[in-house]
C-alpha cells in the first residue's frame, strides 16, 4: 500500500483535496475526525482533557466543547502543547490501526492521511510522498472566518501556531494550489493521483 500524508495549513483547502481523492478512490485518514473521536464522551482522551484544562471546557450534556477549549488553548502555546501531548498520541494510535486494517483489506491501494501538522511534527517522514495544499493568507483568513465563526484576530493568532505554508512547501512531493477555482484544483488532484498510481506501478 502507498502511504501519502496530504498537508496544508489552517484553511488551505485540503479536506476539499482529500475528498477528491477519496472519489478517485484512494483511502482518506481524516486526522481531525480522529481527534473529534478521541475527546469524545467515551474517547481515549476525554478524562485527561477534563483532568488537565477542568470542567469549565464541558457543555451541559458533559461533552467537551471545542470552541471553549480551543479558548483555552490557542493564546498559550504551553496549554496547547499540553492538549497535543494528550490528543495525538490517541489520534496516532487510532490511525495507525486504521491503516492497518485498510493495508489488510487492499495491499495494492492508496492510503492518504490528511492532517494540518505534519511538518510540524516530523511526522511527515512516515510516508512515502507529501502532498502539500496550499493558497495565499489572506485566503486562509478569510476562508477559516467563513467557515468557522471566528474572527480575524481568532484566525491569526491559530496561524502563528502552524508553520507558513510557504515553509511546508519545502517538504512537498506534489503541490496542489487550491487558490483558484474548485475546478482549476480538482484537475490538480487528479494529476496528482495519476502520479500516484504510475510511482504505485
Amino acid at each position: 500500500m502507498l502511504r501519502v500524508g496530504l498537508t496544508g495549513g489552517l484553511a488551505s483547502g485540503k479536506s476539499f483535496v482529500g475528498l477528491q481523492l477519496k472519489e478517485l478512490g484512494c483511502h482518506v485518514i481524516k486526522a481531525d475526525e480522529l481527534g473529534h473521536a478521541v475527546l469524545a464522551a467515551d474517547g481515549e482522551a476525554y478524562a485527561a482533557t477534563v483532568r488537565a484544562f477542568g470542567e469549565g471546557i464541558l457543555d451541559a450534556a458533559g461533552a467537551i466543547d471545542r470552541r471553549k477549549l480551543a479558548g483555552e488553548v490557542f493564546g498559550d502555546p504551553a496549554r496547547l502543547e499540553k492538549l497535543n501531548a494528550i490528543v495525538h498520541p490517541q489520534v496516532r494510535a487510532r490511525a495507525k490501526r486504521l491503516a492497518q486494517e485498510l493495508e489488510a483489506a487492499d495491499p495494492a491501494g492508496i492510503l492518504v492521511t490528511e492532517a494540518a501538522i505534519l511538518v510540524e511534527t516530523g511526522s511527515y517522514r512516515e510516508y512515502d510522498r507529501l502532498i502539500v495544499a496550499a493558497c495565499t493568507e489572506e485566503q486562509q483568513v478569510e476562508r477559516a472566518m467563513h467557515r468557522d465563526g471566528i474572527t480575524r484576530e481568532e484566525v491569526l493568532v491559530r496561524l502563528s501556531r502552524q508553520l507558513p505554508l510557504v515553509e511546508k512547501l519545502k517538504f512537498a512531493d506534489y503541490v496542489i494550489d487550491t487558490s483558484g477555482t474548485k475546478e482549476n484544483t480538482i484537475i490538480q488532484t487528479r494529476s496528482v493521483y495519476e502520479a500516484l498510481r504510475s510511482v504505485q506501478g
